[in-house]
């Protein structure tokens, strides 16, 4: 871009499509031209544009969250009412907690601050990697609004100090390629084998025929999908992957006769919206009141662990950028501290309003959208009024957790394209050697862990590229390594991370 059309505004630099070749020129061009204005108004026409493809990414958002809401309030639903002798809490309580995260954050967070106010901050998606530990979090006496107030606060003071994108500037590609080959191979695998299970378990709506012989509608419905994403990569349009493969998967299932008797059963209207029903006392909402000291301590590893795992997940978003954005994009690209400041301030405000999210940047709106080559704040727009209008319809959320419907989606929306750009990292000998050793750690630990341990190791030369690491300071090579694989270890041993794997006890 030259010097006068730096200083040229994003109206006056932009060109109808009809004057590029192709369209992939005209988004590439429309990521060229953008200037996200940081923390003040940006308005559609003046600093951006809809365009259809933005509808994709929306919605795979769409898709992806209610899934991941209605997991993330199943398992505190579960957990709690093991952990509190008056605490019984179901299915219906987690729907319904489900939809008050989807409207007032999805107004606030999607519409308003990364739609209108801040184009470079990436939704406030939800934390995939702490959905397993929210029964063990339960469990341990937590409660989730003080989690939320902690991992709030602890989020601003990374965001403020800006160590977000600092430890993303420690991080290699090696390092950071063998994390995403990691996540998207185990989440991929993870995913299937969810498909075979609800298949395997499926009863025949016909007459005479027995449970479990409807097996081979998850083998046919990975097959045909499998074939279908790679149709989709080798005519360069795999951003469609989301809503075709979702589809494909629904209209196969249920072609091949799986039941999907009562599964309609969320009414339409607007769920309880005031926090005082929900936190206001042990009867109703949440049954657990407010949160008292006790709580606060219970919770504290908990939200130390959740907000340096945000490093590494921010990470892989903004290099998935990187991969499919074309040069000269840089303005455009999400600014890590700026998304964990929204999604710090999203956590408190979320939860003080009757929610449970445990939040971190959007993957599933994020990953389509670079696909697409589309910035984050058009689709952002469009995928806060779908998920709006969703949470108040009710009933297309039963759709979207059905199981083949949920986990094909996130197989080829999450975790296929980051097994893809993880690949694309590993470009020589010294990355892969990288590579494999943060793989191999995370096997043995977790992927958190192991991120931190090979930071570590990187920066000191001890594996990787040696020429990279004699150009840092000690203060990179040591000191911020060596604190995030403290911080990182403490906690995990103070919530008994390692203790399935390895018997060592949580020490809290």
């Amino acid at each position: 871009m030259s010097d006068e059309n730096k200083n040229a505004s994003y109206r006056e630099l932009h060109k109808p499509a009809s004057e590029f070749s192709s369209r992939s020129e005209y988004l590439d061009h429309e990521l060229q031209i953008m200037k996200p204005r940081r923390w003040r108004l940006n308005l559609p026409g003046r600093d951006f544009n809809f365009e259809w493809e933005d509808l994709v990414p929306a919605i795979a958002g769409t898709i992806g969250i209610i899934a991941m809401y209605s997991a993330v309030m199943m398992s505190w639903a579960d957990g709690l009412t093991e952990a509190w002798e008056h605490v019984t809490l179901g299915k219906d309580f987690a729907i319904e907690v489900a939809r008050v995260e989807m409207l007032i954050p999805a107004l606030l967070f999607c519409v308003i601050a990364s739609g209108f106010v801040n184009p470079k901050a990436n939704l406030a998606g939800n934390h995939g990697p702490m959905i397993p530990l929210i029964g063990a979090i339960a469990l341990a006496g937590a409660h989730p609004l003080a989690l939320a107030i902690l991992l709030g606060v602890f989020g601003l003071l990374l965001s403020y100090f800006k160590g977000g994108s600092k430890l993303v500037n420690l991080t290699s590609e090696g390092v950071a390629g063998g994390l995403l080959v990691y996540l998207g191979f185990t989440g991929a695998f993870s995913q299937i084998e969810k498909i075979q299970e609800w298949s395997v378990g499926l009863e025949s709506a016909s007459e005479g025929v027995i449970a479990g012989s409807l097996g081979y509608i998850g083998l046919l419905v990975l097959a045909i999908n499998v074939i279908l994403y790679a149709f989709l990569a080798r005519i360069n349009k795999r951003w469609l992957a989301i809503p075709a493969c979702a589809i494909t998967s629904l209209i196969i299932a249920l072609a091949l006769g799986a039941s999907f008797d009562l599964v309609f059963v969320t009414e339409t209207g607007l769920p309880h919206l005031s926090p005082v029903y929900w936190w206001g006392s042990t009867t109703e909402g949440w049954m657990l009141g407010l949160p008292n000291l006790e709580h606060f301590i219970a919770s504290l590893p908990f939200a130390i662990l959740a907000v340096a795992m945000w490093s590494p997940d921010f990470l892989g978003h903004r290099i998935f950028q990187e991969l499919n954005y074309p040069k000269k994009t840089e303005e455009v690209l999400m600014d890590v501290d700026d998304t964990m400041t929204t999604c710090s301030i999203r956590q408190i405000v979320g939860t003080a309003v009757g929610g449970g999210n445990i939040t971190s940047s959007w993957g599933t709106y994020m990953i389509p959208a670079a696909i697409a080559k589309r910035p984050i704040p058009a689709g952002s727009i469009v995928l806060g009024c779908l998920v709006i209008l969703i949470a108040i319809l009710g009933f297309p959320m039963d759709v979207a957790v059905w199981p083949p419907v949920m986990r094909v989606a996130l197989l080829v929306g999450v975790f296929l394209p980051l097994l893809e750009a993880g690949m694309q990292m590993i470009k020589n000998t010294k990355d892969s050697q990288s590579a494999g050793i943060c793989i191999f750690s995370a096997a043995v630990f977790n992927p958190v862990l192991a991120w931190a341990l090979t930071m570590m190791l990187d920066n000191n030369g001890l594996i990787g590229d040696k020429e990279r690491a004699a150009k840092l300071s000690f203060l990179d090579k040591i000191i911020i390594p060596g604190s995030v694989l403290v911080v990182c270890l403490v906690a995990m041993l103070a919530v008994g991370m390692l203790e399935s794997k390895y018997g060592i006890p949580a020490f809290l």
